[in-house]
């Protein structure tokens, strides 16, 4: 029992140290995942010392950053232009709702079907940089051990209209994901380095 209390309290402050990690820090580190030539313009969303979804920053060009969030495992950052916002704001306030993931798809789907949800615009890419071990190293200023992973939207695109096949061919191979619907993309993940 004594066991259980002390990495309780471990558990909790620990927490609470994640939930705390500085907001120059939450942006320079969501910087990583925009191409280099708008960062410094990009709108950039974060996590405030209570863990609630924030902007840090207003943007002044096209793209939108998110830092990674500090009280879940692993490391993500994304990147995504601003025609693909509401798709992803349509996400998080679902999420808020307590929907599964399943659920959020669905919904997305039928209202993108119905025209209440604009789509992301066919093209429109999200960047993701990601990794079990990637880190924010505020010494350096870099994002190290992760590897990005790419996604192009193509709304209701197939294996047909693009030429591509609906599961990679191989590490790295572009591939398209959830063919035919309003979500359909383009999935490209580079190979992890070894």
């Amino acid at each position: 029992m004594k066991k259980l209390i002390i990495t309780s309290i471990a558990l909790i402050f620990t927490t609470g140290l994640l939930a705390q990690v500085k907001k120059e820090d939450q942006i320079k580190s969501a910087m990583w995942a925009a191409p280099e030539a708008a960062r410094e313009g990009a709108h950039v969303y974060g996590f405030d010392k209570d863990g609630s979804f924030v902007t840090l920053r207003e943007g002044t060009n096209n793209f939108i950053v998110r830092s990674d969030d500090p009280n879940k495992e692993g490391f993500e950052i994304v990147c995504y232009p601003k025609d693909v916002e509401p798709f992803m704001a349509r996400g998080r306030e679902l999420k808020a709702e307590g929907k599964s993931r399943g659920e959020i798809f669905d919904i997305r789907e039928k209202e993108m079907m119905n025209g209440t949800l604009q789509k992301p615009g066919y093209g429109s890419t999200l960047q993701i940089y990601r990794g079990a071990d990637a880190r924010y190293n505020p010494e350096s200023g870099k994002v190290e051990g992760g590897e990005y992973r790419y996604v192009i939207y193509t709304p209701l695109a197939t294996a047909k209209t693009t030429g591509l096949p609906e599961k990679p061919n191989g590490a790295g191979h572009p591939w398209v994901m959830f063919p035919g619907l309003y979500r359909a993309h383009i999935m490209i993940t580079p190979p992890m380095k070894q």
